[in-house]
């Protein structure tokens, strides 16, 4: 699996604050694949992509990037290889959109760099942002630039945690168009996602995790049956055909009765 994957975890287990965050879990996403990752909050999303990255140390099995155990990797070699977007979006400096973006490229020249940032403004369609001092944006506009930095470093491997949270319908599309055709270009995508109709819409497959392990990873219509929902998700739901896809018919299921 290693030698053939964007980047992968093998049997992967990590600890945080006492707590074990991922157990055992396996999962791949190769070259030109956006992959999905999706889950109830505390399910190891966020977990498995650190843990990819290399921010989040394991205490059993692996991570790897392009075949490389990530533990062997240099930072700068992780950079290198995967591009990350995590979810924190504060920005510490009132710097440029432009100057922002270009620290996606930090080993090139300072040229280039800032010509690899106003391309990948474009691609997020905030352009004419490219000169504005991200303190004075919206938070939607703040996401297009940080998602424009984790572009810019144009790595074999982009991951993304949680890329639309906050975002309006609009800009969610947009964002999940573009990572649809980094994908298609070629880069190996995953990102976490609560949005399940827009998973199953533009994910090539999808993981779910639940309590740190993987309850199910296929095809997006594959991994999302009601069984899936009912059990992971708390929800009884089915499928409906969309005029643009897949959506979700769903309730919450009936909680357990009480005894006393």
């Amino acid at each position: 699996m290693a030698t053939v994957s964007g980047l992968a975890l093998e049997t992967a287990t990590a600890r945080l604050g006492g707590r074990t965050v991922l157990d055992g879990v396996s999962l791949s996403v190769g070259a030109g694949q956006f992959v999905a990752l999706v889950g109830p909050n505390g399910a190891g999303k966020s977990s498995v992509i650190r843990a990819l990255v290399g921010l989040l140390p394991l205490s059993g099995g692996r991570a790897l990037l392009g075949g490389t155990d990530v533990a062997a990797l240099s930072p700068r070699e992780r950079a290198g290889r995967a591009a990350y977007l995590p979810q924190e979006r504060r920005i510490a400096w009132n710097l440029p959109a432009v100057e922002v973006a270009a620290l996606g490229a930090p080993f090139l020249q300072a040229g280039e760099a800032l010509e690899r940032a106003r391309r990948a403004l474009a691609e997020v369609e905030a352009a004419h942002l490219a000169d504005r001092g991200v303190a004075e944006m919206s938070g939607g506009e703040r996401a297009r630039v940080l998602l424009a930095r984790a572009l810019a470093t144009e790595a074999a491997a982009l991951m993304v945690d949680e890329p639309i949270a906050g975002l309006d319908p609009e800009a969610q599309l947009m964002v999940l168009e573009r990572l649809r055709a980094r994908a298609d270009a070629g880069q190996a995508v995953l990102a976490s996602l609560h949005d399940l109709p827009l998973a199953v819409r533009f994910a090539d497959r999808v993981i779910v995790l639940d309590h740190g392990q993987v309850a199910a990873d296929g095809a997006p219509l594959e991994a999302l049956t009601p069984d899936i929902l009912s059990a992971v998700f708390g929800l009884t739901a089915r499928w409906v055909e969309g005029p643009d896809g897949p959506l979700l018919s769903a309730g919450r299921r009936a909680p357990s009765p009480v005894h006393s």
